[in-house]
């Protein structure tokens, strides 16, 4: 789907928050633009078909439910990085905010897809890259996501996250975890166990599946000025050539 909002659909607050052809044809960027943002079912279904990796009653069902999570959302739609193969890209950004009691929530995501187009309408979508990032309170805190866009089948990564600016002394905690398919169907994450963080941030080993597709992983971390929750998606190849983009 079109901007697959995980975690804004998985942290609802409990004490803490918790190959397609190149696109050549209308509708433009700026249709898809208009149709996510509008309200009417009937606008995607006018630049939206079923095809490949595309869904289009799919799309309609989580906006709605990014909507429920956050009412100001807004999507931009923009011409991406042509991928090494020459097939061009599409760039979609999301980003919204709620207030839940005396906490504040900003939502931004990230997706790069490769759109293919049949006449009028958009009919099949390659995820190429896809993250996520929900934060509380008005502070800023920076965190790097430094998991690979892609990995080989059966290989070893490392699947860091850290903040990027010093904790001077303070006590943080944390969880990452991968994300089922049926979780990612569901549109949920995984139970997050927060740990005590000995250091600025998680660092884990994880290892690939041994068939290619994705992973995606789904990270909490709590620090006294404010909560990040974050997602990443990995894709899983078995070709060495396709590591990169």
């Amino acid at each position: 789907m079109l901007l697959r909002p995980l975690l804004p659909a998985a942290f609802a607050l409990a004490g803490l928050v918790m190959a397609a052809t190149p696109l050549r044809a209308a509708p433009s960027l700026q249709a898809l633009q208009e149709a996510l943002n509008s309200s009417s079912a009937e606008a995607l279904t006018a630049v939206l078909e079923p095809g490949q990796g595309l869904d289009p009653d799919e799309v309609a069902r989580r906006r709605l439910l990014l909507r429920e999570q956050f009412p100001d959302a807004s999507w931009s739609v923009q011409p991406g990085a042509p991928l090494k193969d020459g097939r061009a890209t599409t760039q979609i950004n999301v980003t919204g905010s709620r207030d839940e009691g005396p906490y504040r929530f900003r939502f931004e995501a990230q997706q790069q897809l490769v759109l293919g187009a049949n006449g009028n309408r958009f009919n099949s979508q390659e995820v190429i890259r896809e993250t996520s990032l929900l934060r509380s309170a008005e502070n800023n805190l920076k965190v790097s996501l430094l998991i690979p866009d892609a990995v080989l089948t059966g290989q070893r990564y490392d699947v860091d996250v850290v903040f990027d600016e010093p904790l001077d002394g303070a006590v943080v905690a944390g969880s990452l975890k991968p994300v089922t398919a049926g979780e990612l169907l569901r549109m949920r994450t995984p139970d997050l166990q927060l740990e005590a963080l000995g250091g600025g941030g998680i660092f884990k080993s994880a290892q690939a599946p041994y068939q290619p597709g994705t992973q995606t992983w789904a990270v909490l971390l709590v620090h006294p000025k404010g909560i990040v929750a974050a997602s990443k998606q990995v894709r899983v190849v078995a070709d060495r050539s396709a590591l990169s983009f």
